[in-house]
């Protein structure tokens, strides 16, 4: 440094003017002069990435689409474009912090994210201009609304956490050639952020490990951007998961209603057609290839198997009910119904069972006529019957 003030004191070296259009206008001409967009600033080039998150737009379970605004913010070197030594330029442009350029006249990485849906193309857009410093860091913050695959696992749905990923991949340049990098300041940034309605963003990461693309014996450097959301579940706690419930309660309701009423059979059938309502609603947000099956799913067809049966039970009931006196009841329904006045009567049941077995039931059109013991029975304090004396 003292070496250099003693040069431009004894005129050796011009003193660095102050900045003007035209000073930066010399500085062009000069330093891109002889400089050739395709080829590389060194043999292997560090791009340092940031992925700055803006907004989490939508992410469609069904289709299993994520799709995310931001921009990424690249850093690279390029020793071509320095103007800090005086001695390889007609002037002193050391005034000049920044020169301003765009994708037209330096050199790119050629980039592209893997698992894109909409376009699969190179990152590009001229209408962003690159910085350059003076000691030729290049800094480039091409902004976009980036749509990938996303795998869905919807288990816990509507409780589920959804994990995405942004494969940033150097296409064209082999590992030996440009290698990614991951800012290791702030990797994903999310300052500016702005929540999303139905998904919480938990967390965000990034890494260098993973699949890598192979051409031959060369691979090309890859990075990968994980973005980790979580439903938010009240809508759909409000909207189907409380319906649902209340409606599994109406399907035992329905054995409290007078068999003379003639209104069971129909109020069965309507609790049924709304589960099946609900369970259309949300087969349409479930993904139909997905390698998960949702527990919700699950509870739908057991209460939707329930009401079925709760129609069968109320057909039979209603058959039974409306027999004539002189129609003989099914063997297997007194069957059953010895059965169950066994284990209501308690655990020490063979006499009783044997009383019963002596007698059959006799079905009236309107109740049941009551089994009588031959010998009457005594419960004990634990509640067993004691034995028939």
């Amino acid at each position: 440094m003292i070496l250099l003030l003693l040069l431009t004191k004894f005129g050796l070296i011009p003193a660095s003017d102050d900045y003007s259009t035209s000073l930066e206008t010399s500085l062009r001409d000069e330093i891109f002069d002889d400089y050739v967009v395709q080829q590389r600033p060194n043999e292997t080039i560090f791009i340092m990435i940031t992925l700055n998150l803006l907004t989490v737009n939508n992410l469609d379970i069904k289709k299993q689409e994520l799709t995310v605004s931001g921009h990424l913010s690249m850093t690279w070197d390029d020793n071509r474009l320095n103007w800090t030594d005086p001695l390889k330029f007609s002037a002193n442009f050391t005034s000049i912090q920044y020169l301003f350029s765009s994708e037209t006249y330096v050199w790119k990485p050629t980039l592209v994210i893997k698992n894109s849906i909409r376009d699969i193309g190179v990152i590009t857009d001229p209408s962003i201009p690159m910085r350059i410093s003076q000691t030729g860091r290049i800094f480039w913050n091409p902004p976009g609304i980036y749509k990938v695959s996303c795998k869905s696992d919807i288990t816990y749905y509507p409780f589920d956490t959804q994990d995405c990923i942004i494969k940033l991949i150097s296409w064209a340049y082999t590992t030996g050639e440009v290698i990614l990098r991951i800012n290791q300041n702030k990797a994903v940034d999310i300052s500016d952020y702005t929540e999303n309605g139905e998904w919480e963003l938990i967390s965000t990461s990034a890494s260098t490990d993973g699949e890598q693309v192979t051409d031959g014996i060369t691979g090309f450097s890859s990075l990968f951007f994980s973005i980790k959301l979580r439903r938010r579940p009240i809508f759909h706690i409000i909207n189907s998961i409380l319906p649902m419930s209340l409606m599994a309660v109406l399907i035992a309701v329905v054995f409290k209603l007078p068999v003379d009423s003639g209104e069971k059979t129909g109020f069965s059938l309507t609790v049924l057609l709304a589960y099946g309502v609900y369970l259309t609603m949300i087969s349409d947000e479930i993904p139909s290839t997905s390698v998960s099956t949702s527990y919700l799913s699950l509870y739908l067809v057991f209460i939707l198997t329930l009401g079925v049966l709760a129609i069968l039970l109320t057909i039979v009931i209603q058959r039974i009910h409306f027999k004539t006196e002189d129609e003989e009841i099914p063997e297997w329904i007194q069957r059953i119904t010895k059965q169950c006045y066994t284990k209501m009567l308690g655990k020490n049941t063979k006499r009783v069972h044997s009383d019963l077995k002596s007698q059959p039931i006799n079905f009236k059109r309107h109740s049941i006529a009551p089994i009588q013991l031959n010998e009457t029975s005594e419960k004990n304090n634990s509640g067993e019957v004691s034995d028939i004396k």
